[in-house]
């Protein structure tokens, strides 16, 4: 599998990022069998955060790399400062506070990724960017970066950690997807748009996207007449992606692969570093995802796909 190099790792990031969102000590036997599936397939990094699961999730990863052994060799990432029933997150304060229970969670001393999961605009950038600073000189985590957060805000905290001789982002987690939210799917959440898009590939900031898969609108599973499932209708439903979507099943076929195979080769193929947190929970599930990790799109077909050509 295809490594993203992020300075300050000891392991480049796998393309395939393992989300981990059900993960839970109740369900640790699924975990394990899925991690060590996951880790057979080249994959190197778990995606979790304070939240999830009421910490759950942290926990059951903690557990698995202590009895695998092989923290040395996991890109652990975790992410922080959600609002929670008292307000906004994003201080000194909360991030100590979180990043202490997370590391105790994980059975670790450090974290390789850490990520804001959400932006406080009230917050300065070059504020919030000495916080984690401190947090990498304290060893405590090895990289950072910006979960929901927009463009113009990323390039604002580059340029004064630029200006500053301060670390800066070593990438950015929006939802980017073949398929185009209409609106948030949850509150808070950044959606890559066009100039989002540009930017980055201007920037060169990678992108590990969350429902890199649109919540499943490229299984098969919904039609546009189907409408069972509300979340998704409200976030992907519209002609445009419906039309994505055919294209999608157009070159699957040339290709001898499936159309959410496509889906995921699409965010794979961006011109700039790109990794998909995917959530399988079974062998074949997983497996499709290996396979599409392997899959080139030309500019062509990846601008054809999206409606731009």
């Amino acid at each position: 599998m295809k490594h993203i190099e992020i300075p300050g790792l000891r392991n480049g990031v796998s393309r395939l990022i393992m989300g981990s969102d059900y993960f839970m000590p109740e369900v640790y036997d699924l975990v394990r069998k899925n991690l060590d599936a996951f880790a057979a397939i080249g994959g190197n990094t778990i995606d979790t955060a304070f939240i999830y699961r009421e910490g759950r999730s942290e926990q059951a990863i903690g557990m698995w790399v202590e009895e695998r052994g092989n923290r040395s060799e996991i890109n652990l990432w975790t992410k922080g400062a959600h609002p929670n029933k008292d307000g906004k997150r994003v201080n000194r304060a909360a991030i100590q506070e979180e990043l202490s229970i997370s590391l105790e969670r994980l059975r670790t001393d450090y974290v390789d990724l850490y990520a804001l999961h959400r932006d406080d605009t009230d917050v300065p950038v070059g504020e919030i960017l000495e916080i984690l600073n401190e947090q990498v000189e304290a060893g405590r985590i090895l990289a950072f970066g910006a979960s929901n957060w927009t463009w113009q805000r990323l390039a604002e905290a580059q340029s004064y950690a630029e200006s500053h001789g301060l670390r800066g982002f070593s990438f950015s987690s929006p939802n980017l997807a073949l398929a185009k939210a209409k609106e948030a799917y949850w509150d808070g959440c950044i959606s890559v748009d066009e100039e989002t898009l540009q930017w980055h590939g201007q920037s060169k900031l990678p992108i590990f996207s969350w429902s890199s898969q649109a919540r499943g609108f490229f299984t098969g599973r919904f039609t546009r007449d189907d409408h069972s499932d509300a979340d998704l209708v409200r976030v992907f439903y519209n002609d445009e992606n419906w039309e994505r979507y055919d294209r999608a099943q157009e070159l699957a076929k040339q290709k001898g692969v499936s159309i959410i195979q496509i889906a995921l080769a699409y965010v794979l193929n961006q011109s700039f570093g790109t990794a998909a947190i995917i959530g399988p929970q079974n062998e074949a599930e997983l497996l499709s995802c290996r396979d599409a990790e392997t899959i080139s799109l030309t500019d062509e077909e990846v601008k054809w796909l999206d409606l731009k050509a």
